[in-house]
């Protein structure tokens, strides 16, 4: 099968200020070349979008660098083959692989996997929950947040595809789980559907203290997804030796300058020191090498007995890649974000 002859892409057309603006991207046609030996020629099935992209939109230094302006925005994709130069990848496979915000894309068999075709589950969860999002949770809260039997992690962003792993496999090994989250849907699914020993709404008058009231003992893990002042109310909290796994700080993903208020840095590190805290940031590529094998099977044994549930919110057509990604930003839908770009 050759190339199709156009196909369409989303490229980075300005650096955003605030919330990423239609201005911000644009899309294209264009054509692909036809894939050379150890490439394959692939149709995007499903995008996942997540939040460290609007990390990639800017030129900030970070711990990768940022998308180029008119360059495809990056992000993993379940795809399948329509063409191979690679004796290892047949014409039907599908595959998870990188190609970005394309509908189709041409690229290096090393790094693509090969997804089972008779899996229990759907392929998006390679996108999600047995992908980089569960793999996030798995690893910085077993690597960083070490939580033990009978302690209590505290998650914010907690139905979203990190935050809602998180909780759950905190649960798997004996600890208690609470979650914060935004909205009264959310807080219920958190509670009645996963199994959380508790579920706060962070947009609550009284907030700070429903947080008190679920953590009588304090709290021994935090895993920080958001920054704000969630992490304002969760840090009083924190037990002598707490650990505090750094993932993401959405909340201040869209803002464009520093917040209001005095500069509270010292009496952060003031309670860190006091409390002998444990602060760490990760990238989950750093464990990568050593604990993807070991997660995959665990993690798919969870799926399939049921104590390891996810949600997939799934947006239909590429056009509306930049909505789907700004509601996600925003906290207006919760679940793996995917979006569906063909059959």
């Amino acid at each position: 099968m050759t190339s199709p002859q156009s196909a369409r892409r989303i490229v980075l057309a300005a650096r955003p200020h605030g919330e990423p603006q239609d201005s911000d991207v644009r899309f294209e046609e264009f054509t692909l070349p036809e894939p050379r030996e150890g490439q394959v020629l692939l149709q995007t099935l499903d995008l996942s979008l997540d939040p460290y992209m609007r990390g990639r939109m800017s030129a900030a230094k970070s711990y990768a660098p940022p998308v180029e302006i008119d360059a495809p925005m990056v992000g993993a994709t379940v795809s399948r083959v329509l063409a191979s130069s690679d004796p290892g990848f047949a014409e039907g496979d599908v595959v998870l692989g990188y190609g970005g915000w394309q509908t189709h894309s041409v690229e290096s068999t090393t790094h693509l996997r090969k997804l089972d075709a008779d899996s229990a589950v759907p392929h998006t969860t390679a996108l999600g929950v047995l992908g980089m999002p569960g793999f996030t949770a798995y690893s910085g809260l077993l690597t960083i947040g070490r939580p033990q039997p009978g302690e209590t992690v505290v998650v914010a962003a907690a139905t979203g595809p990190v935050g809602s792993a998180v909780g759950q496999i905190a649960k798997i090994k004996g600890a208690r789980a609470v979650g914060i989250a935004g909205g009264p849907d959310k807080v219920a699914y958190l509670r009645d559907e996963l199994g959380f020993d508790a579920a706060i709404d962070h947009r609550a008058d009284d907030f700070a203290d429903q947080l008190a009231a679920a953590t009588g003992d304090g709290i021994d893990v935090y895993f920080e997804n958001v920054g704000g002042k969630v992490f304002d109310a969760v840090l009083p909290r924190m037990n002598t030796y707490g650990r505090i796994p750094v993932c993401g700080l959405v909340a201040n993903y869209n803002l464009t300058s520093l917040p209001e208020g005095p500069d509270r840095s010292g009496a952060l590190m003031g309670v860190i020191l006091r409390s002998s805290l444990t602060v760490r940031g990760f990238i989950q590529t750093e464990f990568a090498a050593e604990q993807q094998e070991t997660f995959l099977g665990e993690a798919s044994q969870w799926v399939a007995d049921g104590s390891l549930k996810y949600l997939e919110h799934v947006v239909d057509g590429f056009d509306n890649t930049l909505d789907a990604f700004r509601d996600m930003l925003a906290g207006r839908s919760f679940g793996k974000t995917v979006v569906h770009v063909a059959d």
